[in-house]
């Protein structure tokens, strides 16, 4: 089965918590704090396999949790790190953020990998707290809790030429007759439901991948018959081979059949319809083809070459194949996002006035402290240590935390809430 889209959630592990620990041995007075510290909680990554050719394996995972490190032993000895989860799929999948549709990672080779999900850090033991004024110090951090994310996962086939045009114009007998691809074959409309792939060897001069799209209707952009299910495996390819069946017996009008193909590449996302097209008139071995592709070249002026030829019969294929190879040697990849979805350049500014947090006062005695930096130090606090928290409130002095409530006029008794606790405010 045939499966090119599908929707997951994954979540990373989180990382093991920091311990406390005290160094007890004969002859080591004084021992001193000996807690370790937790495990990194694993990743979740995604691996690009060339083996594989479509998302089947996902459709019926709806979660997949990546392992959580391990807590801190005695003697400074640091959890294990959680297994990482590594998700095979196809070259050429597309992973978004299903909440804010950003593309997360573009896989486009064979063991190309990205985390999507990037376990927790594991917490400090007591350990690391250990100062010349506080020799024993019962303060350790929890790990940072995993990320949970909501994915859209594409594919969209890599092929250097994609084949189009209306139901039954030929396209699978043409890929099954150049490559060693075996599609189904039948006279009747949507025989192909899903795109065949097949290498086609030119006479060792040269090899491409080429594509069999399922048949292309009026109203396709819009979603009409399989238009945007399929319309998305042309995007990647560099070269499109129009088909246009040439016969009497289909009883429909090859020009107006180009015109509608072209109108639906035009309405369609990333400018397919400015990608370089060889038009093919196919069925030539039919009753009055010949009279009929006069009135196409007619129509369509001279100064767009059709190229005839016979599938069934296979001729006309050796000029065809030149004419392709000679396109994509000619023919730069193109790229397949809109300028606003990755931009050029990223660039990372530091500010050294940004507090990294925001304070505001909600109403009269209630204020609120918030920020991701000040929602890692929560969740790496343990609330029922006594130090834990005195350390905590140290922390959160001195990044400037009561100096911004203090300018916006909180007094003495009034409440602060800071992620889903509430403190009583002295000043």
């Amino acid at each position: 089965m045939f499966v090119d889209e599908v929707t997951l959630m994954v979540k990373s592990g989180k990382g093991g918590d920091g311990i406390i620990g005290w160094r007890r041995e004969k002859y080591v007075p004084m021992g001193g704090p000996y807690g370790g510290d937790g495990g990194k909680g694993g990743s979740v990554i995604f691996r690009a396999d060339e083996g594989l050719s479509t998302l089947l394996d996902l459709r019926y995972q709806k979660r997949i949790i990546a392992d959580a490190g391990d807590n801190g032993g005695s003697k400074n000895m640091t959890g294990a790190d959680g297994a990482d989860v590594i998700i095979p799929v196809p070259v050429g999948t597309i992973v978004y953020d299903e909440e804010t549709n950003a593309i997360l990672c573009d896989l486009t080779k064979h063991n190309q990998e990205s985390i999507i999900a990037k376990g927790g850090k594991g917490g400090r033991g007591n350990t690391h707290f250990a100062t010349s004024r506080n020799q024993a110090p019962y303060i350790q951090e929890n790990g940072e809790p995993g990320i949970t994310r909501n994915l859209r996962i594409e594919l969209r086939l890599l092929a250097d030429v994609g084949l189009i045009g209306f139901p039954s114009v030929g396209k699978s007998t043409l890929i099954s007759v150049v490559s060693g691809s075996k599609p189904k074959i039948a006279d009747y409309p949507f025989t192909t439901l899903v795109p065949n792939l097949g290498v086609v060897d030119v006479e060792g001069i040269r090899s491409f991948v080429m594509a069999d799209m399922p048949g292309i209707i009026k109203g396709a952009s819009q979603g009409v018959g399989l238009g945007l299910q399929f319309l998305r495996h042309i995007e990647r390819t560099r070269v499109i081979v129009h088909i246009i069946d040439i016969s009497e017996a289909s009883g429909r009008d090859p020009y107006d059949d180009y015109l509608t193909i072209n109108h639906e590449l035009a309405e369609y996302r990333y400018q397919l319809s400015q990608r370089p097209q060889i038009i093919v008139a196919n069925k030539m071995d039919t009753p009055k083809a010949d009279e009929r592709l006069k009135e196409l070249q007619s129509q369509m002026g001279n100064e767009i070459k059709i190229i005839p030829i016979s599938a069934l019969t296979k001729t006309g294929l050796k000029p065809l194949l030149h004419a392709i190879i000679d396109l994509l040697n000619k023919t730069p990849l193109f790229n397949i996002y809109e300028d606003s979805e990755i931009p050029d350049e990223v660039l990372y500014d530091f500010n050294p006035a940004d507090p990294g947090f925001t304070v505001r006062q909600l109403s009269e005695h209630v204020f609120e402290a918030f920020g991701p930096r000040i929602t890692r130090m929560f969740q790496k606090t343990r609330f029922g240590n006594e130090e834990s928290i005195k350390h905590l409130a140290r922390c959160l002095r001195q990044m400037g935390v009561d100096d911004e409530l203090r300018k916006i006029n909180i007094k003495n008794g009034d409440t602060v809430r800071i992620v889903d606790y509430e403190f009583e405010f002295i000043d």
